[in-house]
């Protein structure tokens, strides 16, 4: 199972084939955070400046191919550098005015990526995500069952 270390080092490397021309103006903070289906991840600025960018913690598990992880990461860091939650200047009213991510990543060379997510998503991503609901929480509770009672 993926961790956070992997998602940190998984960062910089995305920053440094995407992005490389963009400085990092603050601490930047990537996470495993939240369960869901039809979000993967997103972005916010917290009270001290930082960035947090929080990636679907579904997406711990391998079943979930790198290729989602790494364009999860490009798209959060294109709202990043367009000024959504960093502290760049704001390029745009929306973050996804006008298909603005995806043009700014297939612009970048990772359009072969939003292929692959597109697909992945249509054709996999529905029964992976209810094979993990449902270990994650036999797991779980096969856990809470096993431990003694503090009553």
């Amino acid at each position: 199972m993926r961790d956070n270390i992997w998602l940190e080092k998984r960062l910089d490397i995305i920053w440094k084939v995407l992005i490389p021309e963009i400085e990092k103006k603050n601490k930047i903070t990537i996470i495993f955070k939240g369960k869901w289906k039809n979000k993967f991840a997103h972005i916010k600025r917290q009270k001290d400046s930082s960035t947090e960018i929080a990636i679907n913690a579904f997406f711990r598990y391998k079943e979930v191919p790198d290729f989602i992880l790494d364009t999860t990461i490009a798209h959060e860091l294109v709202h990043y550098m367009h000024g959504f939650h960093s502290p760049y200047e704001k390029q745009f009213k929306y973050p996804h005015q006008g298909g603005i991510v995806n043009k700014e990543l297939k612009k970048r060379g990772f359009n072969f990526l939003l292929v692959l997510e597109k697909e992945w998503i249509k054709n996999k991503w529905e029964s992976i995500y209810k094979n993990i609901k449902q270990t994650s929480y036999t797991s779980y509770n096969s856990y809470n069952n096993t431990q003694p009672s503090h009553s």
